[in-house]
């Protein structure tokens, strides 16, 4: 409500500023046409503000829809995870107390780099709702900018980076449905080589598809400007 408080504010600061760029004499001001466009800007603004709410959550269900529609597409996420090889599995528990010992400290260091990883990750995800509350939030503002002529490439640019960002969801699930892919096929592992050998081979290539995975998440807006032009 503050917020559009002030995007009415800006909807008469713009329009005025609209119409005293476009008209280079007064003799504009007679132009019936000249008034109606500036007219037609002034109301779409109103509009604009006043069902800005509306506009950004069916923007949003559009592109939640493109989102599942996707994940469903290829079986969803619901059968993604990570096992571990019965072979390395077999190799392990063969394994004596003290042989064991170089065995934990590869695998601490392993689940070290899973959880920092994860974090990236699902920080960048939270970091993504939160943009889109700012965007919804500071619409009025943005929005208002389309009662003029001159400035309405603000309003534009809005909401082409509103889109981009809700697009984003669709690079993260199909990047994490990727990843799910390869993390159900296991490397190929020597199952004559030590069980220190195996565990850090199948630890190795799960962080490496971990990496990929949050490197693609952390760089969905620039995947999405790429390729739409948002």
């Amino acid at each position: 409500g503050g917020m559009q408080a002030i995007g009415y504010g800006l909807l008469v600061l713009f329009f005025a500023i609209g119409i005293f760029r476009s008209a280079s004499s007064f003799r504009d001001f007679q132009r019936p046409e000249h008034l109606l466009r500036h007219f037609i800007y002034f109301v779409l603004a109103k509009l604009g503000i006043t069902y800005g709410m509306d506009l950004l959550v069916n923007i949003f269900d559009v592109c939640s829809g493109i989102v599942a529609t996707a994940a469903g597409s290829v079986g969803g996420l619901t059968g993604a995870s990570v096992v571990l090889p019965q072979e390395i599995a077999d190799a392990i528990g063969d394994l004596g107390f003290l042989a064991s010992i170089p065995l934990w400290l590869v695998t601490l260091l392993g689940s070290l780099f899973i959880t920092v990883l994860a974090f990236i990750m699902i920080l960048t995800v939270y970091g993504r709702f939160f943009k889109i509350y700012m965007y919804a939030a500071l619409s009025p503002v943005a929005l208002a900018s389309f009662s003029g002529e001159g400035t309405s490439h603000f309003g534009k640019a809005f909401l082409r980076s509103y889109v981009g960002v809700c697009m984003e969801g669709a690079v993260i699930v199909l990047a994490c449905i990727i990843f799910s892919l390869f993390a159900s096929s296991p490397p190929a592992v020597d199952p004559n080589a030590a069980a220190v050998t195996q565990v850090w081979t199948y630890v190795g290539e799960l962080i490496f598809n971990l990496l990929v995975l949050v490197g693609t998440v952390k760089m969905a807006d620039r995947v999405v400007r790429e390729m739409m032009g948002l």
